[in-house]
């Protein structure tokens, strides 16, 4: 379903209007739940892409990740897919008030449901890139939010990652690159998720201080890639006073890319 013609499930939130990469974007956002954060940002950030290129963000939420890559980089085509009809809709809202419609495409469909992504118009082997941010909680195993919007960001079945990595190498085209960002504590969950389909796997940690075990991991993976995990040099968010370093505040409002964007 085109998120153009959701109208009414706009006005499902009440929203805020937000600047994010220091101004270069403006995103709508509800006022409750989930709020655009680091890791969409980071998420983008990570991601490479060329003009005439095609990319698809699986689970978009409002599109932040999406459309400050669509930002970055012009004349790269991306579509976002995020199940939540409401949330799709602002994601569409969003491509228009950035002038970024002309460009990205906005559905409202379940990302681990393929033969619903062809009806699309999503043929397999049709993308360039592919970038996720999936909900990382384990709903069997933590406490989730009582927010159903939330929880739906948040937290996900087991098995969801595989599932939606799945989805990722059926959207990709050979050699075509899948980028994500997960908890730390996971990335072995991860690998394991990558290792049927994808290979060249570069991994960059994100540290919230330089002596704190890292909260997240970003990975850069493509299709039928060969060759063993390499490693990255980890960012560091803040500095040991509570400030962001340089680094961060370059990615986060500067709209720097990281190194993991190289391929």
């Amino acid at each position: 379903m085109n998120c153009a013609w959701m109208g009414a499930e706009r006005d499902m939130f009440e929203t805020s209007e937000d600047a994010v990469l220091g101004g270069r974007l403006r995103l709508r956002q509800p006022l409750r739940g989930h709020r655009v954060g680091h890791d969409a940002i980071l998420l983008a950030a990570a991601t490479g892409g060329r003009a005439s290129e095609q990319a698809v963000d699986l689970g978009a939420g409002v599109g932040a990740a999406g459309l400050a890559l669509a930002a970055r980089v012009e004349g790269l085509n991306v579509t976002l897919i995020e199940i939540d009809e409401g949330l799709c809709a602002l994601a569409a809202d969003n491509a228009r008030l950035n002038r970024l419609d002309s460009r990205v495409k906005v559905l409202a469909l379940d990302a681990e449901n393929v033969d619903a992504l062809a009806r699309a118009g999503l043929s397999p082997g049709s993308a360039d890139r592919v970038l996720m941010n999936p909900p990382f909680h384990d709903a069997s195993r933590q406490n989730v939010s009582p927010d159903p919007h939330r929880r739906l960001a948040h937290a996900g079945e087991p098995g969801l990652l595989p599932r939606w990595v799945a989805t990722a190498a059926w959207l990709l085209k050979p050699q075509g690159v899948l980028t994500l960002i997960w908890r730390a504590d996971g990335l072995p969950e991860v690998l394991s998720a990558l290792k049927a389909e994808f290979g060249s796997i570069a991994v960059l940690p994100v540290h919230p201080r330089a002596e704190a075990p890292a909260i997240r991991v970003l990975l850069r993976a493509a299709k039928a890639g060969s060759g063993p995990p390499a490693g990255y040099p980890a960012l560091i968010l803040n500095d040991a006073q509570g400030l962001p370093t340089s680094v961060a505040e370059s990615v986060l409002r500067g709209g720097e890319t990281l190194s993991l964007a190289e391929l």
